[in-house]
């Protein structure tokens, strides 16, 4: 963090922003000081400036509001205490252990394709079957630091690949959305109206809308040998005490039939 960032945080009441951290998650103040174990006369008093927490009632009651490490460490600065959760960089020593193991998953997962990005969608680490989803996209987007969702959605990218290019695009972008909601990224919000603005939106507004039956949204690619279809998970680090490390995920993508299936198996092979 950076220092004019450290000392914006600092000037920002620390109570202004836990107020807005409750209202982001729809809580009242008796459900906060309910689940948080505290009067709510004194969270009151925390939220207009009248008591100063402490470090430990500032780290309860972010716990409960499920706010992100990174944001936590924020709090704290602004409540005029030092930061307790590390920002290690991705190729620290400090996280070699992390990534060896994020590489041990992908590696895995193969002959399917498997991404870990981090809180932005940033590539940090793909395995041998990624170049099967991108292949076709131009170079500028899979120039570092690549974009998982902008190289998935532009139409320089995998678009003109994605037969259901609507409802992936529409799943996408509520993922974002979803994601803003919890931690609002001026950064993510530019991402999203630059997303936004690309060709390939639904011409039929229930294009996002599941069909009877469906269980999940599958990425269907357009392929020289047939259709290729997927299915995805998302998996976290259950329990970061790093910001870096809680903010990477890792997408895996396995075949929705075994047509993909073969055809992945041989073109690792």
């Amino acid at each position: 963090m950076g220092v004019a960032v450290a000392a914006q945080e600092r000037r920002a009441p620390v109570g202004a922003l836990l107020r807005q951290w409750r209202r982001r998650r729809g809580l009242s103040q008796l459900a906060l000081a309910v689940g948080a174990e505290i009067s709510t006369r004194h969270l009151s008093f925390v939220e207009t400036g009248r008591s100063a927490p402490s470090r430990e009632m500032v780290l309860r009651l972010a716990e409960h509001l499920d706010v992100p490490l990174r944001d936590r460490n924020r709090l704290l600065l602004a409540a005029g205490y030092a930061p307790v959760y590390s920002h290690a960089p991705l190729d620290s020593p400090e996280l070699r252990r992390v990534l060896d193991a994020v590489r041990r998953v992908l590696r895995a997962h193969e002959p399917y394709p498997a991404v870990a990005v981090d809180r932005r969608w940033n590539l940090v680490a793909g395995n041998a079957a990624l170049p099967l989803l991108t292949e076709g996209a131009a170079a500028h987007l899979l120039r570092p630091p690549a974009n998982a969702l902008r190289l998935t959605l532009h139409p320089e990218g995998m678009a003109p690949r994605i037969a259901n290019l609507g409802e992936w695009r529409a799943h996408l972008l509520g993922r974002l959305r979803r994601h803003l909601a919890l931690a609002d990224d001026p950064e993510l919000g530019a991402l999203h109206d630059e997303l936004r603005g690309y060709p390939g939106g639904p011409a039929d507004p229930d294009a996002g809308l599941p069909r009877a039956g469906d269980v999940v949204v599958p990425l269907r690619l357009r392929h020289p040998g047939g259709e290729l279809a997927f299915l995805s998970t998302v998996s976290t680090f259950g329990t970061p005490l790093d910001v870096t490390v809680e903010e990477l995920s890792i997408e895996s993508f396995f075949p929705a039939d075994e047509a993909t299936a073969a055809y992945l198996r041989a073109a690792v092979r």
